[in-house]
Order: C-alpha cells, then structure tokens, then sequence
C-alpha cells in the first residue's frame, strides 16, 4: 500500500507526497485519515528547525500527532468503519516519522487508536492538545488560576479546569485577535491585571522569557506549570523565587489515561471543542496551509481535510 502524507525535506520545506507504506501485522490496523490538525509547538519548531535533538529526530519526517479516520482493515480487536483518534504512526518507508501522523492512511498497532464518537467528528483531532492540558491540570495536581495564552491550548486549559469543577482561571492575552471567545472565563491584558497572589500559573505560551514576570505575581509557596514547548533555553532571577519559595513543574507528553480523561468529559458534555478549528485546507496546499497556522494570529487551529485526497 501507499499513502499520501506530508513530508518535511528539511526546515522550511514541506510537500505532500505519495510513500510507501509498511504492511499491517496481527494486532494492527489500516485507518483512513478524516483530518490532521497542525501543532503549532513542535510542528512549528520542527518546520522552523528549531526543535531539540530528540531520539528520532532528522529529516525528512513526517509530522503529526492530531488525527482523526475511520478504519478500513483490521487484525485487532476493533471494527471497520469505527472513527478512532491517532496520535501518530511509525509506518512510512525512507524517511523518519516524528509523529508521524499527518497522512492519508496509516497502519497502526490497535492499541495505539482510540474510538470516539462519530458526533465528535473532524473535532476528534483536538483530542491530543486536551489531553496535553488535561495530563498539566489532572485532579492530582494544584489548580491553577491564571493561564498564560489564549490560544488552543489555554482555551482547553480553562475548560478543562472549569468540567473539573474549579473555580474559572483569569486567562492572559496579549494579542487582540486572540482575546475574545472566554467561554466562561475572563480574558485579560497582563497589564490590566492587578492580581499579585496566584497559587497556580500555567504557562500555554511557550515563551522562555516569562518566568521572572510569573515569580513577581505567585503567591508565596506558589507554583508555575510550563505547559508549552520550549526551545530556548529557561532562566529567572533567584533572589525573587527564592523570597516566594517558587515551586516550578514541568509537564510533559499526555498518556494513554490522559486521552480517556477528555474523551470521559467530552462524552459526558462537560468539555466542548466547539469554536476551536477555525481553518481547513486541502493537504496539496500543505506548504500554504502550515504557514497560515504558524503566522495567523487569527487561525486558532487549521485542520489538513483528507476527503480531497479520496
């Protein structure tokens, strides 16, 4: 079998392209992609060249954890037709697959899937940035009360903290294409903030130059959550964290039990993902369509539509 999918050839360097795929074994499952959504993290650090040395990295690689299809062929135990979520895929010959994801058929272990709803839909896809939220707020952990961005991921972070049944964080936004669309909490310019004691501040922006900004507004004995990707490297003045007694958490890739948490509170109603995906694109205008959601303040989350590659 072959399968189109989007290749990064080197930084700055994207086409769609047709590869050859490994073929399915006991246990696996052949899925024909919905959609992918574009990571405007690490996507946008491995399309820029900025991402770390990670074991797999290099080019030319396939990106793409954030996809949604229907299965076509099983050895498992799941059924054809069933919509599942795929958070990624090693199945491409000749180049690396970091994630792997963002293709028009993938050949999957089972156990790597998870249904959903068919209701769900093309919104399937936002199921690994709500689990990236949900794996940095879990019950487990201290709540926080002041998010830093409003993009994608702040918005999942205070609804997610909101279906938890928490009090509403404050969001911080400095962009005013970005500071609307609060569903339930307020939004707010860091210098109309006059709040000097959080207990909790959870960083979505994934600016390295925030944390001495962030000590100055914890409570004592407070804690800052890096919830983002970082490329450059992370420094903050002691002396001031050490007065407040900062506790800094950082948190890492979601798990299996995080995407079950979400798809929980997204059956049960509590956590929406409407009036998240706000563009589409045809993956043959894969370069155009990356561009747009690395530069567009106004694309909260673009989506590749694979029904144009039927």
């Amino acid at each position: 079998m072959n399968s189109a999918a989007v290749v990064m050839h080197e930084p700055g360097r994207l086409e769609l392209s047709l590869l050859p795929l490994t073929a399915p074994v006991a246990g696996d499952v052949v899925v024909e992609m919905i959609a992918s959504g574009i990571s405007t993290g690490t996507e946008k650090l491995l399309y820029e060249g900025r991402m770390p040395m990670f074991p797999g990295m290099g080019y030319p690689l396939v990106p793409g954890y954030e996809s949604v299809g229907r299965i076509s062929a099983t050895r498992g135990d799941l059924r054809e037709g069933q919509l599942v979520f795929v958070p990624g895929a090693k199945c491409f010959d000749g180049v690396r697959s970091l994630f792997g994801g963002t293709a028009q058929r993938l050949v999957v272990p089972a156990s790597r899937v998870t249904p959903i709803d068919d209701a769900l839909g093309e919104r399937g896809v936002l199921l690994a940035l709500a689990a990236t939220a949900y794996h940095a707020v879990a019950p487990e952990f201290t709540t926080p009360d002041l998010i830093i961005g409003h993009g994608v991921l702040g918005r999942l972070l205070a609804r997610i903290i909101i279906a938890q049944g928490h009090p509403a964080p404050i969001v911080w936004e400095i962009n005013p294409n970005r500071a609307e669309g609060g569903d339930g909490y307020e939004v707010l310019h860091p210098e109309d903030d006059t709040q000097r004691h959080y207990r909790c501040i959870c960083d979505a922006s994934g600016d390295s130059d925030l944390l001495d900004r962030l000590v100055a507004r914890l409570a004592p004995g407070g804690e800052i959550v890096l919830a983002g990707f970082y490329s450059e490297r992370l420094s903050f003045a002691f002396a001031p964290a050490f007065m407040k007694e900062a506790r800094l958490r950082i948190a890492a890739q979601f798990l299996d039990r995080d995407v079950l948490a979400v798809r929980r509170l997204v059956e049960t109603g509590d956590l929406s993902f409407d009036h998240l995906i706000t563009h589409r694109a045809d993956p043959r205008a894969a370069d155009t369509a990356y561009r747009t959601a690395f530069n567009d303040p106004g694309c909260l989350k673009m989506i590749l539509d694979w029904s144009h590659c039927a």
